[in-house]
């Protein structure tokens, strides 16, 4: 075999994928699966799927989690593209070291001590938990990660494109929105994804901000698990994991044709 295509190397990659990715699969096939043991295949069924239009539970838990990922999503990006334009095209200015580590922080921050020093916040300040506070909560974890990713694409940012606008009369503001933000839109669109994603899936942080009429789907799923797993679990799962693909895939060939565009562009 060529050099780095080792042996070794090959049956590491089939482990690590298949423990990745078999558990999903196998939710997947579970289900269509007929039987109400979801351990024990009785055939193939949509049966589960069509009990799960009647299950208001958790249909309004996914419904809940959708809001709160697109709107917290929204939120991160925007001002996580911002603490990175700051990071990057400010340069030195004072208090940056700990501006940064404001930044970072979240990433290495334990989830427990994230959601419970929201939590004691909201309660200091007199704010109702419930949509808006899971919301909010979420911002506050998923932005550090749209500025990591925006920030790696805008150090790589050729300075000149921008100047050349400015030359030809371009307002900063006209220049970002014409320059600048087509060609970091493929990382703006990533730390989206990314922060779309970490919210969706979030259940620490979202246990202690939640309220009433606020439950999301990873709560109620996980307060259904414990007292077993229903095939309706596994027909919502799957279900979001159709969804994450087709705006993975989505997103993927939008970030292709923007790529081919600029490329075309400067050419």
């Amino acid at each position: 075999m060529r050099k780095g295509l080792s042996a070794f190397n090959v049956v590491s990659l089939v482990l690590g994928f298949a423990f990745l990715y078999v558990p999903i699969a196998l939710l997947v096939v579970y289900s269509f699966n007929g039987s109400r043991l979801v351990t024990v295949w009785g055939g193939f069924s949509t049966r589960w799927y069509a009990a799960l239009l009647e299950n208001r539970q958790l249909l309004d838990a996914a419904w809940v989690s959708l809001r709160v990922a697109l709107l917290s999503a929204m939120l991160a990006t925007v001002l996580g593209t911002l603490a990175a334009l700051a990071l990057t095209r400010v340069g030195r200015f004072r208090g940056r070291t700990l501006f940064a580590g404001m930044i970072y922080a979240p990433l290495v921050m334990p989830e427990v001590i994230t959601g419970l020093s929201l939590l004691l916040l909201f309660v200091a300040i007199g704010l109702d938990r419930g949509f808006w506070t899971v919301a909010l909560a979420h911002v506050s974890f998923t932005m550090c990660f749209v500025a990591v990713v925006v920030q790696s694409r805008l150090l790589t940012f050729d300075r000149s494109l921008k100047e050349a606008a400015a030359d030809l009369g371009a307002t900063p503001l006209r220049a970002f929105f014409s320059v600048t933000l087509p060609i970091i839109f493929p990382a703006v669109a990533a730390g989206f994804l990314l922060a779309f994603t970490l919210s969706l899936d979030d259940l620490v942080v979202a246990s202690f901000t939640t309220g009433p009429g606020a439950t999301t789907l990873p709560i109620r799923i996980y307060s259904q698990v414990r007292l077993g797993v229903t095939p309706e679990i596994n027909a919502v799962c799957t279900l979001f994991i159709g969804l994450v693909v087709l705006i993975l895939f989505v997103a993927s060939i939008f970030t292709k044709r923007q790529a081919a565009l600029t490329a075309a562009t400067r050419a």
